[in-house]
């Protein structure tokens, strides 16, 4: 499964004294999937395997000491990146200097104080998380770019709102406010694969023959290859499920790859009824628009069918809010 389902940053705790291990547990089990080492040796390695979003380091360890774990992290390109913050009970200025300079991010001392953890960690994490949220979105920028080339049948209104739809079913099904506005940033491209299609067949006003329509069942790979690799961006990763998997249907009859019921991705499946539900309610130059009710008939008609049944139970119970959504973001006349 994709990392979007991934709900608790990754901490690994190195320290040498198990107890002082299980207090860090009790600390931030709670809030965080935690790693555990007993030496330096093994958090290089298990720093190189799990690729933790934070370290909290004991430094005087037997064998390589903290400091010098901390150097060895700050000379690999996989590893520069994750913060260390070292937990020790040394209290002289020269050590903490040497800390900075091996690369550490901050220093909590012994005895440790919960609150002082916590409020470490947490800061230190969100200043990760903006910088990646500020990377992925050049490396957006960067791709669509790439597209420009091309022409894109889609309105700009269409897709504000049912990427906003998509946001809204994703608070609903459960899913966090990060992950909801990752989903919210990524659908957007989810029909970016349209835009490699010939213009005969996109913008063909008629129903379109077996030829042409196996011609349109490309576009989602076509928006993966836009999309490209997505190094560590959980945004493009999304958006390229996305756009591999929104015209999947929950009965396995959708394309490209024909995925039934929970092998769709749940960005794929939420896309799907966002972007179906706005499709017939908007007015296109080849259909007028359905109302309300005709739609919803027509999505209960669909459960467990092209839709999650769940998710057109929610898209059913948010739709004061997805009517709110679809009253600010008008086509232009």
């Amino acid at each position: 499964m994709l990392e979007i389902e991934i709900t608790k940053p990754t901490l690994l705790l190195v320290d040498d004294e198990p107890v002082n291990l299980r207090v860090l547990k009790q600390l931030l089990a709670n809030d965080y999937q935690l790693v555990f080492a007993r030496n330096g040796e093994e958090a290089l390695k298990l720093t190189e395997s799990r690729q933790p979003n934070l370290i909290l380091l004991d430094v005087m360890m037997p064998g390589l000491t903290g400091f010098e774990v901390c150097r060895q992290l700050k000379q690999q390109a996989n590893t520069k990146h994750i913060p260390v913050i070292f937990v020790t009970a040394l209290n002289d200025e020269h050590e903490e200097t040497e800390g900075f300079e091996a690369g550490a991010v901050d220093y909590i001392t012994k005895p440790i104080s919960p609150a002082i953890v916590k409020a470490r960690v947490k800061t230190h994490l969100s200043l990760v998380q903006a910088d990646e949220l500020l990377d992925s979105r050049l490396q957006v920028v960067q791709r669509l770019g790439k597209a420009a080339e091309y022409k894109d049948n889609e309105t700009g209104m269409h897709v504000m709102r049912m990427s906003h739809y998509a946001r809204e079913l994703a608070l609903a099904y459960g899913l966090t406010e990060k992950q909801a506005e990752t989903l919210l940033h990524a659908a957007p491209m989810h029909d970016i694969g349209k835009i490699g299609i010939a213009d005969s067949i996109m913008l063909k006003p008629g129903k379109l023959t077996d030829e042409e329509f196996a011609t349109m069942k490309h576009h989602p790979e076509i928006g993966a290859e836009i999309i490209g690799d997505c190094g560590n961006s959980l945004l493009l990763k999304v958006a390229k499920s996305v756009s591999l998997t929104h015209h999947e249907k929950w009965d396995g009859t959708g394309y490209p790859k024909g995925l039934a019921g929970e092998d769709i991705p749940i960005e794929g499946r939420i896309c799907a009824i966002a972007d179906v539900f706005d499709a017939l309610t908007s007015k296109r130059p080849y259909k007028d628009a359905w109302s309300i009710e005709k739609t919803i008939d027509f999505m209960e008609s669909q459960k467990g069918k092209h839709f999650e049944p769940r998710l057109v139970e929610l898209m059913i119970e948010i739709m004061p809010r997805i009517l709110d959504i679809k009253g600010k973001f008008k086509d232009e006349d």
